[in-house]
């Protein structure tokens, strides 16, 4: 590899010996684009310094530091760099670090290592190059690799020198919007003189909003704080800003024209800094764009609907992992089969897409029927007849099941050989496929039944009673905030017990044999639950986070139980007592049938894991849980794990790419849940469950926090599932950014009898922890406790 070479002579594919920025450089010059005119000092010549100067010793990123900032340069390399320096005419320059792994997705490094405007004459340069190469060793640019995984081995710079651009106007440009992801609106910030003030944040930028044709559909004027310009015996030299004034139009036009191409040759939407000078617009880098979120939806209503319920069940962005197990076999699939089986198309299909093997958005399906839909009413009556839901546990398919799972559960899987070990995931998602049928066969009676029951209820005019009439049937659901409540009451009598179960320290517990022995009992039997959400494989369950089950544990025991409600002694008509039996029968299935369906999942998870811990004894990963970022037949494929290095590389690209992602919403919860006039309100959202009650907010955002809900709280959450229910028998009102009237936190609230409101969006960002709050559930809203409307 060459030392020093012109900026032409490289491109995107040359990562290795210029890094992303000399590349990409590299890239626009070939491509046409208006560059000014540079050279690169290699890679190669870094490590021929780090080489010659044996500083692989030195261990210390300080040292190494200072080390480099000193180092003699050797003569050929200096000698090589004056040269190209010479042939750009020995005048002023720019010198830019060029940083390891700038072509990661989410390793922008942007500002990490240093860069140095208007440097004049040859031992100011080779200083420069110098710093530049040090400044791989500044404690921020550590600590960005650091979060990325890369290793310090694995770190190499290089140095791009360019002509310096004595600039009137210069700035940032964004060739899709930051904020809205807008891929049809280009961002342009902007200031007088040098660039980097807009950089590095020194001024308030004009800010402009552009068409591609180059339209300008917004325009704020900066603040001009403060001027950076060359100095004429080198360096920079901050002035006084004048007033702003807008940039003209034909460059704004060509800003645009540029943007839209690059973006095009690169093929995403690119960051690039530019630089004007007498009239003509320079580009000086361009990288591509991180954490950008997806493009905005336009959704219909069946979209908004379903997006409701996916919101709910869908907390955080998948692994490639979940994304070819348990996505695609587990519930959602299983809805998926449910509803083609009576003509709906299209319903919990590819909602999640995928870009550089990592989920990008969500976007909410829109069902469609098919000729299927017509034969629909006869498939759901003739099925209603055959199949009660009643007897479903006798049925032939789940004794199969049953067993199936048990066989399973019983493997030992740190003693299968890899061989066999990589198909026990396929096995376990093999199993739940009986369960799909026995949905599909005995959903129709459940429906028929609560249908029956609400009209008969409408008839004689109590249909208020519907909820807390179906809430009385006993499921497994119930059962385990039943066998929590008896956990409950044992810490509430023995104080000692209660210290270590508000200590969330399962070890504890060993100095107390009867409770001991009932939790264990109470994880056996009900530990496969979900702790997050029953569509996604990666969340631990309950039984591999006890911590979660003492936090629910602790919040029962803070208060005494609520008293049950027993709505059916109001009805007398034994035929409604029968109507309401059968309705009770079915949600009984529906909640049980889901109960059993996701204990294969715990199973899939191990299985996993127990891949994962064999991939780090042979050196493939540093964690189990990194195979998380890997797609389940590129498991199936490998045939030794000791052979398996290509997956190390996926790993590390995944990682990065989900890292860039981590502050993207996988969907606006507004196009969803859209409230335009909140008026004094909080926060507004669908009423789900009636009543008013006040309270402090608690901001439960994750399981680990459910030790923080006191009796008497609002309880404010992005999401609910089973395994919340417990909280609310302590909540005063329950406050959701996603879900509807039909989801599992509104059904559950209003069995309880507590406020609640669904689908308010941003709840969880706009109500403050422990802001006292009024929820009427009856109207949606929420409001200041000292508001007037809460006064009312």
């Amino acid at each position: 590899m060459e030392l020093v070479l012109p900026l032409r002579e490289f491109g995107r594919g040359d990562l290795a010996a210029a890094e992303g920025k000399g590349a990409n450089l590299g890239e626009l010059v070939n491509a046409g684009f208006a560059v000014p005119d540079g050279f690169v000092i290699t890679t190669e010549a870094y490590a021929e310094v780090v080489k010659s100067a044996d500083l692989t010793a030195v261990g210390d990123a300080a040292a190494l530091r200072a080390e480099f900032e000193a180092v003699t340069v050797p003569d050929e390399l200096a000698g090589a760099i004056v040269a190209a320096y010479g042939e750009l005419g020995g005048g002023p320059v720019a010198v830019r670090s060029s940083a390891t792994a700038e072509d990661l997705p989410g390793a922008a490094f942007a500002g990490q290592q240093d860069t140095y405007l208007n440097v004049v004459g040859e031992a100011a340069l080779l200083d420069a190059v110098r710093r530049c190469w040090g400044s791989l060793w500044t404690d921020r640019a550590i600590a960005y690799r650091a979060k990325r995984g890369i290793s310090p081995a694995e770190v190499r710079i290089a140095v791009v020198v360019q002509r310096m651009v004595d600039a009137e106007f210069a700035g940032v440009m964004f060739t899709a919007n930051p904020v809205t992801g807008d891929r049809q609106q280009l961002v342009v910030d902007a200031s007088s003189g040098l660039g980097e003030a807009v950089v590095s944040g020194l001024v308030t930028p004009d800010h402009y909003v552009l068409s591609p044709e180059g339209q300008v559909h917004e325009w704020s004027a900066g603040r001009r704080e403060v001027v950076i310009r060359s100095a004429a015996t080198g360096g920079v030299t901050e002035q006084t800003g004048a007033a702003a004034e807008r940039l003209p139009d034909a460059v704004l036009a060509e800003l645009a024209r540029l943007g839209t191409r690059v973006a095009a040759h690169f093929g995403r939407p690119q960051d690039i800094e530019w630089a004007c000078a007498a009239g003509r617009v320079l580009l000086l880098q361009a990288r591509p764009m991180t954490a950008l979120p997806p493009p905005p939806l336009e959704l219909n209503w069946r979209q908004r609907k379903l997006g409701s319920i996916l919101l709910e069940y869908i907390p955080h962005r998948p692994y490639p992992i979940d994304m070819s197990t348990w996505v695609p076999r587990g519930p959602a699939g299983l809805m998926a089969r449910v509803t083609n089986a009576y003509g709906i198309r299209g319903a919990f299909e590819d909602f999640l897409p995928e870009v550089d093997g990592v989920v990008d958005r969500l976007i909410p399906p829109s069902p469609r029927p098919s000729l299927g839909v017509l034969a629909a009413p006869f498939k759901l009556l003739s099925r209603a007849r055959r199949y009660d839901p009643a007897r479903w546990t006798a049925d032939p398919r789940f004794i199969r099941f049953r067993a199936d799972v048990r066989e399973l559960a019983a493997l030992d899987l740190a003693a299968m050989p890899w061989s066999e070990l990589v198909r026990v995931p396929r096995r376990a998602l093999d199993a739940v496929e009986p369960v799909a049928d026995l949905r599909i066969d005995y959903l129709p009676a459940t429906g028929l039944s609560l249908a029956r029951l609400l009209v008969a209820l409408k008839v004689i005019g109590r249909s208020e009673l519907m909820g807390e009439l179906i809430a009385g049937a006993r499921t497994r659901t119930s059962d385990a905030n039943r066998a929590l409540e008896s956990l409950a009451a044992q810490v509430r009598e023995n104080p000692q017990l209660k210290a270590a179960v508000d200590g969330l320290d399962p070890a504890k517990l060993a100095d107390f044999p009867e409770f001991h022995a009932d939790f264990a009992a109470f994880l056996a039997e009900y530990g496969h639950r979900e702790t997050e959400t029953p569509v996604l494989v990666t969340p631990p369950t309950w039984g591999e986070s006890p911590e979660t089950v003492l936090g629910l544990v602790k919040v029962l025991a803070a208060a005494d139980p609520k008293p049950a409600e027993h709505a059916d002694r109001e009805l007398r008509s034994p035929l409604l007592r029968r109507w309401v039996q059968r309705a009770r029968d079915g949600v009984a299935f529906r909640e049980d049938s889901h109960f059993y369906f996701t204990m294969p999942q715990p199973i899939l998870r191990r299985s996993l894991l127990e891949i994962g811990r064999r991939l780090v004894g042979a050196g493939v990963l540093d964690e189990p849980e990194q195979v998380f970022h890997l797609r389940l037949e590129e498991l199936e494929a490998t045939d030794d794990p000791a052979r398996a290095e290509r997956l190390r590389g996926l790993v590390a690209a995944r990682s990065a790419r989900r890292e860039e992602l981590a502050g993207v919403r996988l969907i606006d919860p507004g196009l969803i849940f859209p409230h335009e006039d909140r008026g004094d309100a909080l926060v507004t959202g669908t009423p789900a469950s009636g009543g008013r009650a006040t309270g402090p907010a608690r901001v439960i955002r994750e399981p680990a926090e459910f030790s923080r809900l006191n009796s008497g709280d609002v309880l404010v959450c992005r999401y609910t599932n089973p395994s919340w229910t417990p909280l609310f028998q302590r909540a005063a009102a329950v406050v959701v950014d996603s879900g509807g009237p039909a989801s599992h936190a509104a059904i559950v609230a209003r069995e309880y009898g507590i406020p609640a409101v669904m689908g308010t969006a941003t709840g969880t960002s706009e109500i403050t922890d422990g802001q006292v709050v009024t929820v009427d559930g009856g109207t949606g809203r929420v409001v200041p406790a000292n508001s007037e409307e809460s006064a009312a």
